[in-house]
């Protein structure tokens, strides 16, 4: 006897083994825990995991689970229960896509997108070669022009650098665009 994978809330069900398989690991301890409770919001959860589910594939890239996107939503949502919980059906359909929606973006920007170097990974000949072409071109401008560009090169703001050369931030802001410029005309890019 075949069920349904999703039940309603306080229903025993029967689950389809091949249904089951294609949810995630995380999915199907969800659906066990939810059939089995009558929790409100637990309730609420399982009324619109689909569209949870859909914000998080929608968004989601390399190097971040869907699962643990879900995972931040219901965290998320769990902040807000009471007034969700409130709320009519169609209200709490649209405050929980919002929710969702903005818990998925927080996360990513939270998530920093890096890949991992083989310990042995050397710089190609060319970023060298760029590099130190590029250094040499610094070399050659005027006094202000080559400390804030070295200062923004070692990670300075611009308050920082228009403090360090006694200049206004929007003095620094376009001495730097102007001298982006003369880089890239000098290097030929």
């Amino acid at each position: 006897m075949q069920g349904e994978v999703w039940p309603a809330v306080g229903q025993a069900t029967v689950f389809d083994e091949k249904k089951i398989n294609r949810c995630s690991f995380f999915a199907r301890i969800f659906v066990i825990k939810i059939v089995s409770s009558r929790d409100p919001f637990e309730a609420m959860l399982h009324r619109y995991r689909g569209l949870i589910y859909s914000v998080c594939r929608r968004h989601s890239r390399q190097g971040v689970d869907i699962d643990d996107l879900f995972q931040e939503v219901a965290c998320a949502l769990w902040r807000d229960h009471e007034r969700l919980l409130s709320l009519p059906k169609v209200q709490q359909a649209a405050l929980t896509w919002k929710i969702s929606r903005n818990a998925v973006i927080d996360t990513l920007r939270r998530v920093k997108e890096t890949v991992e170097l083989p310990d042995d990974y050397e710089k190609p000949e060319e970023d060298r070669t760029l590099i130190r072409e590029l250094h040499e071109h610094i070399d050659l401008l005027g006094e202000p022009d080559r400390t804030i560009v070295r200062l923004q090169l070692e990670g300075y703001n611009y308050e920082e650098i228009a403090s360090h050369v006694d200049m206004t931030v929007n003095n620094v802001s376009v001495r730097l665009v102007r001298i982006r410029e003369k880089l890239k005309k000098s290097m030929n890019i």
